[in-house]
C-alpha cells in the first residue's frame, strides 16, 4: 500500500488514514492505483478492494460490521456504509460477568 493508509490486518478488507487525504490523491491498492473522490479524515477507512453488499468489514482482522451496499475499492467507509453485525440473539454482560 502507499500514501497515508496504513493495513492493520493481512485479513482486513479496509485501511485506515494515518493521516487527512485530500481528494484527488492517488492510493495504490492491491487492484491497482485509485484516485480519492473525497478527503478521508486521519483514522478513517477505504475499502481496500471492492466490498459487495453483504460482505463482513474487517479491520484489525476482526469483524466490524456488515457493507449494506456495495463498496467501490478507495471509497471512505464510515457510519453511512457500515450495518452492525450485532443480533438480538447475543447476550449483553456487565464486567462482572452478569447480564445487564
Amino acid at each position: 500500500m502507499t500514501g497515508p493508509f496504513l493495513l492493520l490486518h493481512p485479513d482486513d478488507n479496509v485501511l485506515v488514514a494515518r493521516a487527512t487525504a485530500s481528494a484527488g490523491t492517488k492510493v495504490t491498492l492491491d487492484g491497482g492505483p485509485v484516485v480519492l473522490t473525497q478527503t478521508i479524515p486521519m483514522a478513517h477507512k477505504i475499502a481496500r478492494s471492492a466490498i459487495a453488499l453483504g460482505e463482513t468489514l474487517r479491520k484489525y482482522g476482526m469483524p466490524i460490521g456488515i457493507a449494506p451496499a456495495d463498496i467501490a475499492p478507495g471509497a471512505h467507509v464510515h457510519v453511512h456504509n457500515i450495518r452492525s453485525g450485532y443480533t438480538p440473539g447475543v447476550v449483553l454482560q456487565d464486567a462482572d460477568g452478569r447480564s445487564g
